[in-house]
């Protein structure tokens, strides 16, 4: 680091040199050319031809300048100090909620990482569950282009990749709601097919045990990775996207289930959630479900595209986190100590 620091200043100074030097023999050779024949058509020929490739060379060494001033700049920036870090987050947080192809790393305490075996496939936006010492890996995309319909199992224990099967054919391939019982996992709605397809109100129900799927009722509407949850005795569905991939959905719904099976026939409408979207973490703690962080907003179709290629779109994260307890309304919680910026591509917390 040090080298390469001190590295920069010196080519920052060459190349100012070299720009200096080529701006005078530029001027030299333009004035001798004007005293030598400015009475000549020679002289006027020569300027025009010789006048632009003096200012590209010109405007190329500022150019190269420049950015090598910048770049020297930005790598002597200071670590932060623990004193600071409050600051820090605060500052960090109030400029966050806007993507705009940045990011931020905060402080926060050292873990120490153990690296594992390489999964089977790469993986993006796909969905996953522990039931025990397993960890089972749900569909997502390969690429943009190409998308999985298979689950993999890791094996803690043994610390390998043991299993491979397939998913139902009808199933979403990416952005589920996903929870589990301990047995059963309950994989809600998603995209359905790469790119940025619509989503899909399909749902389905896989018993880890015999490896068998079943079907539930469909939801009353598409959504795009929803908050999905398990709560006194009913399965929770709250918000995500709409089939846009963009419009936020309010909605929230509940179905009855036991043993990985509908006890209801169609979906119950709850009170909605205060803000939608998709890509929040909820959880249940003290018989409490609560939805954390979110996004609104996010990449849609190409409007007339064959392959409904993806576009960027304007998207808000943000920290918000709402508790539902006996069902009458959302409660907006305050704890912004406990979640300093913005939150999305959640989790939700599965217990075996």
């Amino acid at each position: 680091m040090g080298e390469e620091t001190q590295k920069r200043p010196n080519a920052e100074s060459a190349v100012s040199s070299l720009l200096v030097r080529e701006s005078t023999r530029c001027l030299q050779y333009f004035s001798s050319h004007s005293i030598k024949s400015a009475a000549t058509s020679d002289f006027y020929y020569s300027l025009r031809s010789k006048l632009p490739l003096a200012l590209a060379l010109l405007l190329a060494l500022a150019l190269v300048a420049d950015f090598l001033r910048t770049s020297s700049s930005s790598r002597r920036v200071p670590a932060l100090s623990s004193s600071s870090t409050p600051q820090t987050v605060a500052r960090i947080a109030s400029v966050v909620g806007h993507l705009n192809a940045t990011y931020a790393d905060l402080p926060a305490p050292r873990w120490d990482w153990e690296e594992m075996p390489a999964a089977p496939v790469p993986r993006l936006d796909g969905a996953a569950v522990q039931i025990g010492d397993l960890l089972y890996v749900f569909a997502g995309y390969a690429s943009l282009d190409h998308v999985h319909s298979h689950v993999d199992v890791y094996n803690f224990t043994s610390n390998t990749w043991t299993e491979r099967f397939d998913m139902p054919k009808e199933m979403a391939h990416s952005h589920l709601g996903m929870v589990s019982d301990g047995r059963y996992v309950y994989a809600i709605s998603g995209q359905y097919g790469p790119q940025c397809r619509a989503s899909i109100n399909r749902n389905f129900v896989l018993d880890t045990e015999t490896k068998e799927w079943h079907e539930l009722p469909p939801l009353p509407l598409p959504r795009y990775a929803p908050a999905t949850q398990l709560w006194r005795g009913r399965l929770h569905v709250m918000g995500g996207g709409k089939e846009d991939r963009h419009e936020p959905g309010l909605e929230h719904w509940s179905l009855a289930v036991k043993d990985g099976k509908a006890l209801e026939i169609e979906w119950r409408a709850e009170v909605p959630i205060p803000r939608g979207g998709p890509h929040r973490a909820c959880v249940v703690a003290n018989d409490k479900l609560f939805v954390i962080g979110g996004q609104e907003g996010d990449f849609m179709a190409k409007p007339g595209s064959p392959i409904f290629k993806c576009v960027r779109r304007h998207e808000v994260v943000y920290g918000d986190v709402y508790m539902l307890d006996h069902g009458a309304e959302w409660k907006r919680l305050q704890c912004q100590s406990l979640i300093p910026t913005s939150n999305l591509h959640g989790l939700s917390l599965i217990t075996p």
